[in-house]
């Protein structure tokens, strides 16, 4: 059954046997219902502005000139969602960011030390004896 449809009550249709042959195996290539596959066929044509009787050349390029324009529409719209997140969440975030680093890292000056020089003496930890200073 159809979804939404299935209050509603059936009815017929004049076609030719062999029209209708070649719209149930379509029917069955979309795996919708009769029904529901015309209402898309009907859809398809008056959202499109299409009509089966003209041919499709002329109305192929409006087509795709209208696709090309609402891709470009949504694309601005996008761009214009994004400089906005931009401008509203990054770029004052990233700020802030910067501005605790530059406060954290701030460079010390170098402290001068007094550099004492320590003198050195030789200290002699072993003296040898003087033979003249023992024989006396």
């Amino acid at each position: 059954m159809d979804r939404g449809y299935e209050k509603e009550r059936f009815v017929t249709i004049k076609i030719k046997s062999s029209v209708a042959r070649k719209f149930k195996q379509f029917s069955k290539r979309m795996s919708k219902s009769q029904s529901m596959t015309l209402l898309l066929m009907l859809d398809f044509f008056e959202v499109n502005g299409i009509s089966p009787s003209e041919a499709i050349g002329p109305q192929m390029v409006t087509l795709e000139a209208k696709l090309a324009m609402l891709i470009k529409k949504r694309m601005n719209g996008m761009i214009a969602i994004l400089k906005d997140i931009e401008k509203t969440q990054t770029k004052p975030a990233a700020a802030m960011l910067y501005a605790l680093f530059e406060q954290a890292e701030q460079p010390q000056k170098k402290l001068i030390l007094e550099k004492k020089f320590v003198k050195e003496t030789k200290q002699v930890r072993f003296r040898e004896k003087n033979s003249d200073s023992t024989n006396t």
